[in-house]
C-alpha cells in the first residue's frame, strides 16, 4: 500500500498515521470501498468514490436523502476505519451558535476571580479612583477571555482538537438559517473567528459530513462549499447484503422475501417509509420468533417494528397480503379500513348505510388502490353527513381542521 500524506496546518502533524505509524488514508476508490466494507458499511461505487474524493480534496461532504439510508452511519464508519475520533453536532430548530461553536464559561471565570481576589486587590491597591482601577484591570482582560475559559462545543472542538477527527453535522436541515450561516466559515476555511481571541484555524483538517433529510432547502452558499451526494434506499441485492452482514439470524431465503416486502411498503403513501436499520430490526425480530415462513399474519403481527404511525399501519396491513402473494385475497379478519365495519355504530353515509353492520359492497377496488389519501379525500366532502353530525359545514370547523392536519 502506498503511503499517502494528509494535509495539515501543523508542520509537525502525523495525522495520516495511527499510534503504530500505520497509514490510515485511503489509497484509492477500491481501498475506500474495501475498508468501509471491513468496517461493516457496504458502500456502492458512487458513495465510495465520493468519500475518497472528500478525503483527497479536503472538502466537506453533504449527504441528502430519506431518513434511515445510512447517512449518519457513514460518518461513524469513516471515523472507525480511519482511526479518527467522531465529533457530532445534532442540529435542531432554535439551536444557537453557543451550542454549536462555543460559549464563555462564566462560572469558571467567577471561580478564578474569587481565588485571585487578593492579587486583584493588590493590582488596584495604589489606584485613587474607580476609573483608574477599572483601566488597570482592563489591561488584564485577555487573561479572562482566553481559550482557558472557552467552553468548547463540537465545531470549535473539531478545530482545536490535537488529533484528526471526523465531524458529523447531523440533520443540518433542522437548524435555523442563522446557524447555517455560522457554518460557512468553518466549511470553507476550516477556521472559526472568536471576537475576543481572534481567528482559530484547525490544527488538522477534519473530515466533515453533513446530513439532511430534506425537510427544507439548504442555501446555495452551503452547498457550494461541499461535495454533494444524494443517498437513496439501496437496491434489493445490496439491502440483502446489508442484512446478511448484520448476522440477523434470519434464513437467507426469508431475508430475501422480507426485502421485497419492505420495498413494497416503501412504495406506499406512508408518512415514514421503513429504513434500512428497521429492516434489520424486523429480520432479527422474525429470527427471534423462529419464523419459518413469511405469512401475512406474522408480518402483520410484527409490523410495528418498521411502521411507526397508526395511519401507516392501516395502509401497510392492507398491502401486506398482496406483497407476500400478488394473487392473494385479503382475509376478512385483516383490518382493511382505518375504522372497522360491522361494529354496530351507524355512520349514515347518505345512500350508503353501514348501520346494520352487514353490508356487502365491493372493497377490492379500494384495497388495491395505492393512493389511499386520494380515495379518502374524494369521499371527504363537506356536507356528506346529515345535520348535526360532526363535519357538517359551520359546526366545529376548528376541530375539523386540526384533525385534517395529518
Amino acid at each position: 500500500m502506498t503511503a499517502v500524506s494528509s494535509k495539515s496546518t501543523d508542520p509537525d502533524s502525523t495525522d495520516s498515521t495511527d499510534s503504530t505509524g500505520t497509514d490510515l488514508q485511503f489509497v484509492d476508490v477500491q481501498d475506500t470501498k474495501d475498508r468501509l466494507d471491513a468496517g461493516g458499511y457496504l458502500a456502492d461505487d458512487a458513495l465510495a468514490t465520493t468519500v475518497f474524493l472528500q478525503t483527497r480534496l479536503d472538502k466537506p461532504l453533504l449527504i441528502e436523502g430519506p431518513a434511515g439510508v445510512g447517512k449518519t452511519q457513514l460518518a461513524s464508519s469513516l471515523a472507525q476505519v480511519t482511526g479518527r475520533r467522531l465529533l457530532r453536532l445534532q442540529c435542531y430548530e432554535g439551536q444557537d451558535e453557543s451550542k454549536a461553536l462555543y460559549e464563555w464559561d462564566y462560572g469558571k471565570q467567577l471561580l478564578y476571580t474569587q481565588i485571585l481576589r487578593e492579587k486583584i486587590t493588590e493590582l488596584v491597591g495604589d489606584t485613587r479612583t474607580i476609573d483608574e482601577a477599572v483601566d488597570r484591570i482592563a489591561t488584564h482582560d485577555s487573561v479572562f477571555f482566553s481559550e482557558r475559559f472557552l467552553a468548547q462545543r463540537p465545531l470549535l472542538e473539531a478545530v482545536l482538537s490535537p488529533d484528526p477527527v471526523v465531524l458529523l453535522i447531523d440533520e443540518v436541515d433542522r437548524a435555523d438559517e442563522a446557524l447555517e450561516a455560522v457554518l460557512l466559515e468553518l466549511l470553507a476555511e476550516f477556521q472559526i473567528s472568536i471576537p475576543e481571541v481572534g481567528t482559530v484555524r484547525a490544527k488538522h483538517q477534519p473530515y466533515v459530513i453533513l446530513t439532511s433529510n430534506n425537510t427544507r432547502d439548504l442555501s446555495a452558499a452551503l452547498k457550494r462549499r461541499c461535495l454533494h451526494l444524494f443517498l437513496d434506499y439501496p437496491d434489493a441485492e445490496r439491502e440483502l447484503d446489508i442484512i446478511r452482514s448484520k448476522d440477523t439470524g434470519l434464513d437467507d431465503a426469508l431475508a430475501s422475501q422480507l426485502v421485497e416486502v419492505v420495498r413494497g411498503l416503501r412504495e406506499l403513501d406512508l408518512r415514514k417509509a421503513p429504513s434500512i436499520s428497521e429492516t434489520i430490526d424486523w429480520a432479527r425480530t422474525l429470527a427471534v420468533l423462529g419464523a419459518s415462513e413469511l405469512s401475512s399474519k406474522v408480518l402483520s403481527d410484527t409490523l410495528n417494528i418498521v411502521v411507526k404511525y397508526e395511519r401507516d399501519v392501516s395502509e401497510a396491513r392492507k398491502a401486506i397480503p398482496r406483497l407476500v402473494d400478488p394473487n392473494a385475497t385479503v382475509p376478512e379478519e385483516l383490518p382493511t379500513h382505518g375504522h372497522g365495519h360491522g361494529h354496530g355504530h351507524g355512520h349514515g353515509h347518505g345512500d350508503h348505510d353501514h348501520s346494520d353492520g352487514d353490508h356487502d359492497h365491493d372493497h377490492s377496488a379500494y384495497a388495491s388502490d395505492p393512493d389511499g389519501s386520494a380515495v379518502r379525500a374524494a369521499k371527504d366532502k363537506p356536507g356528506r353527513h346529515g345535520k348535526g353530525i360532526y363535519g357538517e359545514p359551520g359546526r366545529d370547523t376548528r376541530r375539523t381542521a386540526r384533525r385534517r392536519t395529518f
